[in-house]
């Protein structure tokens, strides 16, 4: 089994940092599919109150330490990656919780990934979290 496959079989609850409230945006549409799929998504944007009927976060380090983060999904561009995965590893340290950092199609840094690996978070690199999903297990409600 891929490291891409267990973690999405194994995840329950996915933070998508840079998801957008407006249902136009490829984060937002991303987000309400792994809801249908049966994740709960927590979305991180410092600028809404509330996505997808979630509350929203400004940061990942903001994000309550009794929900459980399994992945860390990131719609941010390039050069902010080191600096959510940086936000992860200090809420991290504070939780005991080491999700893994998967980053969108061409959302990626080596200074991110470097900082992911030499801290002990698996890191999944442009890779799209929806089409993975759904060519491994199928769209949600398909039969």
């Amino acid at each position: 089994m891929t490291t891409m496959t267990a973690r999405l079989e194994q995840a329950k609850t996915i933070a998508v940092a840079g998801c957008s409230p407006r249902e136009s945006r490829p984060s937002y549409r991303i987000a309400r599919y792994l809801q249908r799929a049966g994740y709960r998504v927590i979305p991180v944007n410092p600028n809404a109150r509330e996505i997808l009927g979630e509350d929203c976060y400004p940061s990942v380090s903001r994000i309550p330490a009794d929900i459980q983060i399994d992945i860390v999904d990131i719609f941010r561009r390039s050069r902010y990656t080191a600096e959510v995965v940086t936000d992860t590893l200090e809420r991290a340290k504070a939780t005991g919780q080491w999700p893994a950092i998967w980053t969108q199609l061409a959302v990626s840094s080596p200074q991110a990934e470097r900082l992911a690996s030499e801290n002990g978070l698996p890191y999944i690199r442009e890779r799209c979290i929806r089409v993975e999903h759904a060519r491994l297990f199928g769209e949600p409600g398909a039969s």
